[in-house]
């Protein structure tokens, strides 16, 4: 079976660093398969064909048009069948939707969720209006219109809302009360940070003041629930999550303590020395010597 050729994708993703989206038609490189070096994009993809795609642990056999959502944090590798493949994708980071103050549609989207549902199928009247929208994205983006970026967000909030209209509702995650739903938000988003992948790109949410202002809510309302919510404390969570984050990067990297100490969100090494000495009872460096 003939191999599919990989195309270069360091313009392409300079492009992605730069502007934080990018849109395209699949049809001009349906028999190409992108690498993409980069892992923290969100992808939304319209395509027409037969297909498997793996996410997470889960395979979907696909036959006719879909909805696609890719999270980074999830792996996923599509397979194409089809001689011809038509339709469209969008990559976008987080931080450029972030942007937008009406972001926590994406947040609360079941399709990027870990566990949520990834794709829809789309019917022929749905997949007209979707193909106009995404049609738009790629003539406005080679403009120079002053707003350019904002409208791209509203493209990508209409996309995601389209989705949730056309998603049953018996298949979302049912949350009993607000309570429970602001913890699973938070949680999500806590697990998104991570893994850290280079020591140049240090944590940004360390703390409980950080998600609630992340989140749009007071933290006193967030503490409040995740501590009914799971019966531990946010920052409980917080630290616990960090503590595994620098046990996986001692053990795993040979980034010196002082990388992983800026990696991880603190100002100084001395302050990470002993916030992992309260955590294991050890300090850093002799941890990884341990491990040898």
């Amino acid at each position: 079976m003939a191999t599919k050729p990989e195309r270069s994708v360091s313009k392409f993703n300079n492009e992605l660093k730069l502007k934080g989206f990018n849109v395209w038609e699949l049809d001009e490189d349906c028999k190409a398969t992108r690498v993409y070096s980069r892992k923290d994009f969100y992808k939304i993809c319209l395509s027409t064909g037969t297909s498997t795609i793996h996410y997470a642990d889960r395979s979907f056999e696909v036959n006719d048009t879909v909805l696609f959502f890719g999270n980074p944090h999830v792996p996923y590798s599509w397979e194409t069948h089809s001689p011809h493949y038509t339709g469209y994708a969008c990559l976008f980071s987080e931080d450029f939707l972030r942007l937008s103050e009406r972001s926590e549609s994406l947040l609360q989207s079941p399709f990027f969720k870990i566990g949520g549902t990834p794709i829809l199928n789309i019917g022929q009247a749905q997949r007209e209006f979707l193909n106009t929208i995404f049609q738009k994205m790629i003539e406005e983006q080679q403009t120079e219109y002053l707003y350019k970026d904002d409208l791209m967000r509203n493209y990508i909030h209409l996309i995601i809302h389209e989705a949730l209209k056309l998603q049953p509702s018996e298949s979302f995650d049912q949350h009993k009360n607000a309570l429970s739903r602001i913890t699973s938000v938070f949680l999500e988003l806590l697990e998104r940070q991570f893994p850290i992948e280079t020591p140049d790109r240090p944590l940004l949410l360390n703390t409980a003041q950080a998600y609630s202002s992340a989140l749009a809510i007071h933290v006193n309302y967030l503490n409040r629930a995740v501590k009914e919510t799971t019966g531990k404390s946010t920052t409980t969570h917080i630290t616990e999550r960090v503590a595994r984050e620098a046990r996986a990067l001692l053990q795993h990297t040979d980034w010196n303590i002082a990388e992983i100490a800026y990696a991880l969100g603190f100002e100084y090494p001395t302050y990470f020395n002993n916030f992992f000495k309260k955590i294991t009872g050890t300090n850093p460096s002799a941890f990884r010597e341990n491990l040898v």
